[in-house]
């Protein structure tokens, strides 16, 4: 589906700020409410909106320990990487996973509330699943940019 530019203005005021009614919407597009609803609906039925979320302040709710581990497994097999991704999305404390290449099989973002919780998740969760070949953690020191808005 091609955006036309009131699509593209429409999904970046709801990139800023999802809440905001079809109203307020309306005002800063120079379109009727009506108009407004049906755009949003025609968006989320092509799958151009995926979904609505709430984003939390991590340091707020003692999640701010940011760690991006590395993984390798054992083998390649269909089976090994099926197995680590079914375990992988149980773990709450794995908020992103990314199959990715290079030396590494997997890249995993951990939050949780500091080193000793970190070091208590890898000991008791993450290395007990099987196929890990070996992990390497880095954890994060600053936010330079984080963000889940783009650019249209």
């Amino acid at each position: 589906m091609a955006l036309d530019p009131i699509d593209v203005k429409l999904l970046n005021l709801l990139q800023s700020d999802s809440k905001m009614t079809n109203k307020e919407l309306s005002g800063l597009l120079h379109l009727s409410v009506t108009a407004v609803y049906e755009r949003i609906k025609k968006l989320e039925r092509e799958k151009i909106i995926d979904k609505y979320v709430v984003l939390l302040n991590r340091n707020k709710i003692q999640k701010g320990f940011v760690v991006f581990c590395h993984v390798k497994l054992m083998q390649h097999t269909r089976e090994f990487i099926s197995h680590f991704e079914e375990e992988v999305v149980r773990l709450t404390e794995i908020l992103e996973c990314f199959h990715v290449s290079g030396d590494y099989d997997y890249i995993l973002k951990i939050c949780v509330e500091n080193m000793e919780e970190y070091r208590e998740f890898m000991v008791t969760k993450l290395t007990t699943l099987q196929h890990i070949g070996s992990t390497h953690s880095t954890f994060m020191i600053s936010d330079v940019k984080n963000t889940t808005a783009f650019t249209l």
